[in-house]
């Protein structure tokens, strides 16, 4: 049976926790130059290939499209601000032209719109300091103008990669066993969550009716020097690393960025923060019908902290 729902982007630390909790419910499509052994079984997508959208579309018939897709790289959009606008934008637009319009587009976007200190909810105007965050406030544009559309803003999310390189938790873990330098931001604080968490949040707003603008709030902003002290306690290490000011930076940091909402109903509830877990959540081996989810939170276990290799 083909899945009602299609992932692109199922690479992403975010789109690889839905991936694997929704194995009934989601079609993940990876990029085709992240071949992970984790990931490898999946179809891989082939936006540059014309017609490739269409026919992939009028095969499945999806009901839902979760658009995870994106370069969120901020050093390499900088330095390639052309090459950061086509995958960002262009392929979206791609996307939406060739999207059904049966199809419900919920795109994953990032509390990178925002750049100055502050609290933001839904209504606050976006004030991105980098080309990575110039192109999802246009991203997002173009999303909300279709009908029915959903715009989910998302903090950092912090779990396993495919590769078991990249995201914050990879990248430390990594780093830390091969006795890497490690550099961490001093004067970062944002919405962390566990991506196990956030994964469950997200389709739970694929599968609502809203439409419009939406954020995924944390009980509270962390500095990322408490996130990776919190991280190395769970991996065991005692490990030293520099500390940079955002200002010493090449590329554009942003400062204290806390994700609010203006809306009372259960999907504005916030997320628990990853300092208050004792230790990080698995990936549930099987949830089942997606329908006896909404609006709770799914069933998890506890594993230890060693991500995937």
């Amino acid at each position: 049976m083909l899945s009602n729902t299609l992932l692109f982007g199922a690479t992403s630390v975010l789109g690889f926790s839905i991936a694997q909790q929704f194995p009934e419910t989601v079609l993940p499509f990876v990029t085709q130059a992240n071949r992970s052994k984790a990931v490898r079984h999946w179809p891989a997508l082939n936006l540059e290939t014309s017609g490739w959208l269409e026919a992939t579309f009028d095969s499945h018939q999806p009901d839902v499209l979760l658009q995870c897709h994106a370069i969120c790289d901020v050093p390499r959009c900088e330095a390639a601000p052309e090459w950061a606008r086509q995958v960002n934008i262009v392929y979206l637009q791609q996307i939406i032209r060739a999207l059904p319009h049966k199809t419900r587009l919920v795109y994953v976007s990032s509390d990178h719109v925002f750049g100055g200190d502050g609290v933001y909810d839904e209504a606050s105007t976006p004030c991105p300091i980098s080309v990575y965050g110039r192109t999802r406030v246009e991203a997002e544009n173009l999303v909300l103008q279709r009908p029915g559309s959903l715009v989910v803003r998302v903090g950092l999310a912090i779990g396993p990669s495919p590769d078991g390189r990249t995201g914050h938790w990879d990248w430390l873990r990594y780093r830390t066993v091969r006795n890497l330098p490690v550099t961490i931001v001093h004067d970062e604080y944002r919405s962390v969550v566990w991506a196990t968490d956030l994964a469950v949040r997200v389709m739970q707003f694929a599968q609502s009716d809203a439409t419009g603008m939406r954020h995924v709030p944390a009980t509270r902003a962390i500095s990322r020097v408490e996130l990776a002290d919190h991280l190395l306690k769970l991996f065991g290490e005692t490990a030293a690393y520099a500390r940079e000011s955002r200002f010493e930076r090449a590329a554009p940091h942003l400062g204290r960025v806390e994700l609010a909402s203006r809306f009372a109903d259960d999907l504005a509830r916030p997320l628990e923060c990853v300092l208050d877990h004792p230790e990080p959540l698995s990936i549930p081996c099987h949830i089942g019908d997606l329908n006896t989810l909404f609006p709770k939170p799914a069933p998890i276990c506890r594993i230890a902290a060693e991500g995937i290799d």
